[in-house]
């Protein structure tokens, strides 16, 4: 009776949701795992669902691990809370970041939907081919995240049914095996993508988003992995079909990250917040706690400012960010609002700053963080493919210059890219990541991709050839759940 009535709740929940591309608004009563269940296209379509709420509850640790370590912040007026990341002093028993069980549970959903899905009877081929797709696409982007993590994983390509140790309990696979998933799995969802159409709102799974997440995967490998230019000859070609999908860059930088903008032209792949519709996002520890504000900031700021909502205010700009964006960048005033303070005479103080990209809804007197997270954007695209084009010793001249025209709007004229050597090229292509793509997840990531973590986080400078800090510990909590995994070198 318990296990029918379970069933009963998953086959109401996937018929309120009348399409998989239209909705995220209501969690899944529980996890699809039972094999009696998986019978008809409404049970694909309400398991697809709850794959993506999987994603979106894994939404922080992406941007914690794909940021924080990095030199961009640092803590606010009432100090970091938890998010000691930015001292890069980790260990097991003190990781300050998420643990993989998250991310095992996105894999497990995939892995469900791969193995049940294809015996289901669909009205439209195509249909089931998309959900495949996506399956496989997500359950390579979580293995992505978390090998640039971790490093060697545990592989589970079947979902997680039983308690069966020689099921359960398993050991870490090279990386180069875990990149060997990722890759088949990549190429097996666009095989699967029936168009290279987005679905609507832009947060699901497409053939444009894949090519944009194979790019980024050849060129980490082509780079941290030994690939050279075969990988990146890989990655500039499927950047290239990405950018043949209905994309574009928007006329002005800061209309992007408009809450009423979501899934914009821009956008090729995000992960969906709405008002009422569950947890919000991290952007709220990058706004202002009520507490901080001082009375004496100007009245534009205060407006701005306000109301606060649930802002905490403890991610702000390093200095050493801050001061190297250019006055007429268009970028910095869409990015982030910098507060003064003013004494008697009216002289100004630097005293912080509020992240822009994320300033949530305005609704019923308060503020909510529900923007969504933006995983591949168009700009984002052409950074990649001028990353590509010069591993390959090609120009990357246009693809910059689409950026610094946008960026820099009547300006350009005194901004424009020239061409220069590899290594120039590579170091002023990472310097317009960070310019571009800042508050977006990316920044450790791309340091470490550029071998430059050591050279511009400050607190690594003094720790050059520790490698192993590049990989992050393994908590002592998931060393307890898995016997057979062992700490990651360096580490305690």
């Amino acid at each position: 009776m318990k296990k029918l009535r379970i069933i009963l709740l998953l086959l109401i929940w996937s018929l309120t949701i009348p399409s998989c591309q239209d909705t995220l608004e209501v969690n899944p009563t529980s996890v699809i795992t039972n094999s009696s269940f998986w019978k008809t296209e409404n049970d694909a379509v309400g398991a697809l669902n709850g794959m993506y709420v999987d994603l979106r509850s894994m939404s922080e640790a992406i941007y914690q691990n794909g940021e924080q370590r990095s030199e961009i912040y640092q803590g606010g007026a009432f100090g970091v809370g938890v998010y000691n990341l930015l001292f890069n002093d980790l260990s097991g028993a003190n990781p300050y970041h998420s643990e993989w069980t998250g991310f095992y549970k996105i894999i497990n959903s995939a892995n469900l939907i791969i193995k049940y899905v294809p015996s289901i009877k669909f009205k439209s081929e195509p249909t089931k081919n998309k959900i495949l797709a996506q399956a496989y696409t997500m359950r390579a982007y979580a293995y992505f995240n978390m090998t640039k993590t971790w490093g060697n994983l545990i592989i589970r390509t079947l979902p997680t049914e039983g308690s069966n140790p020689e099921e359960t309990i398993k050991e870490r696979s090279p990386q180069s095996e875990v990149f060997a998933l990722i890759k088949a799995d990549i190429e097996n969802a666009i095989k699967l993508f029936p168009d290279n159409i987005f679905p609507t709102g832009r947060y699901f799974w497409s053939l444009p988003a894949v090519n944009a997440f194979k790019g980024e995967v050849f060129l980490w490998t082509g780079k941290k992995l030994g690939g050279g230019a075969a990988d990146f000859t890989t990655a500039l070609s499927a950047l290239n079909l990405a950018e043949t999908s209905d994309v574009m860059l928007l006329p002005q930088f800061g209309d992007l990250f408009q809450y009423t903008n979501k899934g914009n032209k821009e956008i090729l792949m995000s992960i969906r917040y709405q008002d009422l519709d569950g947890p919000t996002n991290g952007f709220w520890h990058k706004w202002i706690i009520g507490g901080a504000v001082p009375s004496n900031i100007d009245a534009e700021t205060k407006a701005l400012i306000n109301p606060i909502g649930s802002g905490q205010g403890l991610l702000v700009l390093t200095d050493l960010v801050r001061k190297q964006f250019n006055d007429k960048d268009t970028r910095k005033k869409a990015s982030f609002h910098e507060i003064y303070t003013y004494d008697a005479n009216g002289k100004a103080t630097f005293y912080s700053t509020l992240c822009l990209k994320g300033k949530g809804l305005l609704t019923g007197g308060s503020r909510v963080f529900v923007d969504d997270i933006i995983l591949y954007r168009y700009a984002d695209v052409l950074l990649m493919k001028a990353e590509a084009k010069n591993a390959l010793g090609q120009d990357p001249s246009l693809e910059m210059n689409l950026i610094r025209k946008r960026a820099y709007g009547t300006n350009y004229a005194s901004n424009v890219f020239v061409n220069g050597t590899k290594t120039q090229n590579d170091d002023t292509i990472l310097k317009e990541r960070l310019f571009e793509l800042l508050y977006e997840g990316k920044r450790w990531w791309d340091l470490v991709r550029f071998d430059k973590a050591f050279d511009l986080v400050p607190n690594l400078q003094s720790r050059k050839g520790q490698d192993y800090l590049l990989l992050f510990p393994i908590s002592n909590t998931v060393l307890s759940l898995e016997p057979k995994v062992k700490q990651n070198p360096g580490y305690k």
